[in-house]
């Protein structure tokens, strides 16, 4: 195993990890002594073990109970105890939460206070969205918010402000190197050729679900594969009327990127679970997981996606539908990784729609995205896509044929609301009945169309 080097709290750390899949919480809990950061939920739900991560990007909110020791190399850390100055001094957002009431058990309170000084340090004043990934069952949210809103105009302590600096000066002196059941490889192509060669390793971008398998399933991973590294899987580029986004770039980045140009698809992005989960999750693993309920796929299916597909040096592209084949089955050859997914610039007409029990931090129960063109009152073209409907994201065919060449009427859409009966025949599960499931789908569709005339259809928007 390979020694990895990192600020913590300011000072430089230099460890070999137990095990490639090692988490923060654990180091920082059982060989740090660093037990501010809580254990909660161990899956990256609750933001009890919220921890700075700061590097050339910038300071992050993230989960330490899904991080794993090595993606923190030549990066900092900063924990709750991390917060306090060189002499006691307390950070702004802590003497607020004091002042306003903010806790109660305390539990939570370690990972609002760092998720709110993250939010401090970047002058972001929506405290809903930044505390989103934080749950408390005992105070209520009223007076933390009041809390992170009286801190706006303190100025950032000296202290929190070294670690973007010092950052670029950690070397680990053994980065890029295979050794025992730990890969971070720098460059792409090595990698792509050491993968062909090893289709049996695990690969590991943001670790949002694969950190499940190791904290819930207590599962042995076969050769961990970590890709932070790998800056090329990390670019967002403009091909004249496409964006080629690579696999590596993550769901708060793609969320950026998305607000000028498909601001329907970032407001959903908005709702993809949390602030500490968006920075840390990828585009690409959303896809290589397969899920049927990820939400990322239907928006990218209606419009029309390109998957772009590396096996050494050997690449090939397909319509991203094509990519599911059956629930959890992909087609994906050993040793081939997703490399990047391609979407148009401009799609106007670009809809979607997340239904869950609760508005943030959610998996949907369906997730629709539709994307109809009307020229002179009639459908020429029609790309319509669900998660949550089958066994993986699918597209509505039938309702689309429905579709195209009919004038844009109650009537045409009634014939298409029926004909996804014949697209969808979803599951009952703990989020939704079959039955419910496909209401709601028909349903989107007719918000759908009052959406493209100009109507409030969100739950922020509609007033009673």
């Amino acid at each position: 195993m390979s020694e990895i080097a990192f600020l913590l709290n300011g000072t430089p750390v230099r460890v070999v990890p137990e095990g490639p899949t090692q988490t923060l919480l654990d180091y920082l809990r059982d060989t740090k002594g660093l037990c501010g950061t809580k254990e909660g939920c161990n899956e990256g739900d609750c933001g009890a073990c919220t921890v700075m991560v700061t590097d050339a990007k910038g300071a992050q909110a993230l989960n330490a109970c899904i991080l794993f020791l090595p993606q923190l190399d030549g990066k900092a850390v900063r924990t709750v105890e991390g917060l306090s100055g060189p002499n006691g001094e307390h950070h702004p957002v802590q003497t607020a939460m004091v002042t306003h009431h903010g806790s109660q058990c305390g539990f939570c309170t370690p990972g609002f206070c760092v998720s709110m000084a993250v939010g401090h340090l970047a002058g972001r004043q929506d405290h809903d969205t930044v505390l989103a990934g934080n749950l408390c069952r005992c105070t209520g949210y009223a007076p933390i918010i009041r809390a992170a809103q009286s801190a706006e105009t303190a100025p950032v302590p000296e202290w929190m402000q070294t670690d973007a600096f010092n950052v670029a000066q950690i070397s680990s002196g053994a980065r890029g190197q295979t050794a025992p059941g730990h890969l971070s490889p720098r460059n792409l192509d090595a990698f792509a050729d050491w993968y062909a060669a090893n289709p049996d390793a695990t690969l590991i971008a943001g670790a949002t679900d694969v950190g499940l398998w190791v904290t819930k399933q207590l599962r042995d991973l076969p050769k961990p594969t970590f890709l932070g590294q790998l800056a090329d899987l990390q670019r967002i580029d403009r091909q004249g009327d496409a964006l080629r986004i690579g696999a590596g770039v993550t769901i708060e980045a793609l969320l950026q990127a998305m607000i000028p140009l498909h601001p329907s698809f970032a407001e959903m992005l908005r709702r993809y679970a949390s602030l500490q989960v968006r920075n840390a999750a990828t585009i690409g693993g959303n896809i290589a997981n397969g899920s049927p309920i990820g939400d990322g796929p239907p928006p990218l299916i209606a419009m029309g996606a390109t998957l772009h597909l590396r096996r050494g040096a050997q690449r090939r592209d397909l319509p991203l539908e094509e990519f599911f084949l059956d629930y959890r089955k992909q087609d994906r050859q050993p040793g081939e990784f997703v490399e990047a997914v391609s979407i148009p610039v401009s799609a106007p007409a670009l809809r979607v729609y997340k239904l869950s029990k609760r508005f943030d931090q959610d998996i949907s129960a369906v997730c629709g995205a539709f994307n109809v063109t009307i020229e002179s009152g009639k459908v020429t073209k029609a790309r319509i896509a669900f998660g949550g409907m089958a066994g993986t994201p699918k597209r509505a065919r039938a309702a689309e044929a429905a579709l195209i060449g009919q004038p844009w009427s109650e009537a045409t859409l009634a014939a298409a609301r029926d004909a996804m009966a014949a697209d969808y025949q979803p599951l009952t599960d703990m989020r939704a009945s079959a039955a419910y499931r496909l209401v709601t789908a028909q349903n989107m569709l007719t918000r759908y169309a009052h959406d493209l005339a100009g109507s409030p259809v969100s739950v922020l928007e509609v007033q009673p």
